[in-house]
Parts: C-alpha cells; sequence; structure tokens
C-alpha cells in the first residue's frame, strides 16, 4: 500500500502528500548519494556519487542514467543558479566551482584569507547571485570523501561569496559541521544543519546586505541527522534524515515523514511544476509526486 510510503503526525501533512503516490525508486548503483540538483531545460536531475567521485545525469524523458563526469573532484553539494549554470562544492578540490554553459569549469572561491577551504559541502544561490556554501572538514578527514589533509582555516564555518567583487566573508562561524543550506522563499530567512555537535538545525534572520542576525534553533532530528534540504514554496522544510524525508511547518513542527527504505543525504524539487521530490539516499535515487510546490530558485 502507497499508504506505508508516508506518516502523518500533524493534520497539516495530510494536504502536502497524496497516500494514492508511491516513492519510486529511479536508480542504484552509488555509494554515496549527495548534492542532487535538478534542470528543467534538460528535464534532467543530477547528482553526486562522492566516493566514486563522479557526477551522474538521470532523464526524466527516458528514464535512464548516465555519467555526466568522472572524476568530478570528489563533487558534494550542487545547485543550479538563475542562469541554469550548475554550481558545486567539491571535496577533491576544496573549491566551489560553476560548469559555464560550455562546458568549461570555472573556479569561484578556494580560500579564505589565502588558507585553503577544508571541503566544501552544500550551497545555495540567491537572487542577487550571492552563493552561500558551508565549508565541514569531512572531505579532509579521510581519503574516502576526498583527500586527507589537515585543516588549514582549522575551524569549519559558513561562507557568503560576493557576486560582484568576488569577496568571501564568513558569515556564521559558530558551527561545529556546517552542512545542508537553503533560503526561506523569500530569503529573508536562512536555514542551516548541524551534523556536528549538537545535531540540530538553526534559522537565521538575513539582512539586505547578507548579515545574520537572530539565530535561533529551528529543530532537531528524531532520528539520524538533518543534512541536505529544500524548502518548499508554502516554507516548509524537506529534509534528510536516518528514516527518510522529514518534513517541518515553518514553526518548527515535524508534521509528517516520507519513509524511505535508505538514510537520506539531500533531496530537492524538480519536476515541470517543481513538485517531484527527488531524494538521495545512501546506494539510490527516488522520487515521489506531491501536491506541493518546491520554493522557486532558478
Amino acid at each position: 500500500m502507497a499508504e506505508s510510503d508516508f506518516e502523518i503526525l500533524d493534520e497539516r501533512f495530510a494536504g502536502c502528500v497524496k497516500t494514492s503516490a508511491h516513492v519510486e525508486l529511479l536508480t542504484e548503483g552509488c555509494r554515496w548519494a549527495e548534492g542532487p540538483a535538478y534542470f528543467p531545460a534538460l528535464r534532467s536531475l543530477v547528482w553526486s556519487d562522492i566516493p566514486n567521485d563522479r557526477l551522474l545525469r538521470w532523464d526524466e524523458a527516458t528514464g535512464e542514467t548516465g555519467v555526466l563526469r568522472q572524476p568530478a573532484g570528489h563533487t558534494n553539494g550542487n545547485t543550479v543558479d538563475r542562469q541554469g549554470r550548475l554550481v558545486s562544492c567539491e571535496h577533491g578540490g576544496r573549491r566551489v566551482s560553476r560548469t559555464e554553459h560550455d562546458g568549461s569549469i570555472t573556479t569561484l572561491a578556494d580560500r579564505y584569507d589565502g588558507k585553503r577551504f577544508n571541503s566544501p559541502n552544500d550551497v545555495v544561490v540567491r537572487a542577487d547571485g550571492s552563493v552561500w556554501f558551508t565549508d565541514p572538514a569531512y572531505g579532509i578527514d579521510s581519503d574516502y570523501e576526498g583527500h586527507k589533509a589537515e585543516s588549514e582555516i582549522g575551524a569549519c564555518h559558513v561562507y557568503r561569496l560576493d557576486p560582484a567583487t568576488g569577496a568571501c566573508r564568513i558569515v556564521a562561524d559558530d558551527f561545529d559541521r556546517p552542512n545542508g543550506i537553503a533560503f526561506s522563499p523569500d530569503e529573508r530567512r536562512l536555514y542551516v544543519s548541524d551534523t556536528g555537535k549538537p545535531r540540530h538545525m538553526r534559522v537565521f534572520d538575513v539582512a539586505a546586505n547578507g548579515t545574520l542576525s537572530g539565530s535561533a534553533v529551528f529543530a532537531t532530528p528524531t532520528s539520524g541527522a538533518f543534512d541536505g534540504f529544500r524548502l518548499d514554496d508554502a516554507g516548509r522544510v524537506w529534509t534528510s534524515a536516518g528514516d527518510g524525508v522529514h518534513c517541518y511547518d515553518p514553526d518548527g513542527t515535524l508534521i509528517g515523514k516520507v519513509l524511505v527504505p535508505e538514510r537520506v543525504a539531500n533531496v530537492v524539487f524538480g519536476g515541470a511544476k517543481r513538485n517531484r521530490l527527488f531524494v538521495c539516499a545512501t546506494t539510490s535515487i527516488y522520487a515521489v509526486l506531491l501536491p506541493v510546490n518546491g520554493a522557486k530558485t532558478f
């Protein structure tokens, strides 16, 4: 029964899912699937298989999966900017890069104050073109997801890259392992998950100049840890967790779950109407059609 794919914890979640819809397995064979990004013009999902050092692409029209790029710098998080370009966090290159329309790759940032980043993890582009990303040390902790190395910065921060000057600055410096990152639909709030200690998700107010204030704990996971996440156009947070995708109301209440048989790392909304939730879950990619729409980010 498809109803077993969902757990409704609050009546507000009942309108967010169709219990007649199934969670579909799209493809498998990854070691650690991460960083999904959807390209509307190509009807394609792109994601990272970090330990296998490759970017994969699933074609929505044909259902076929292929390798987009290998090696891929042990890429983790990906997003699509307003110009339809792929922006990626590379563990191996310890940089944030952009794939141009002609296929060439541009380094957007690889250092702060002359020191190499740890291993940029997840990324989002604001409407003003600024690039926001997290920089935990997972890619330098061992050779499994990157290249083992010592941290040059000595801490894990959240950064903002200015689109006009190219200057990179720290916007939050009190995280243990900052991980997933996403804006509210109006971009006045920024959500960041911490997969270190303590494990939780925080939310900030965002000023016009990109300054953060008013830090508060938004939610604490009930299963596993919050890794990557995205918001829908009503401001609900759909986040990875140990037993699937957890949906939080804007007030911080856990209202329901999309149950997935593998540990979830990240999600993204896609499809022609942004109402198909794509899920990166350990070795596989899943999807489920929803009666809600993802926040517009492109």
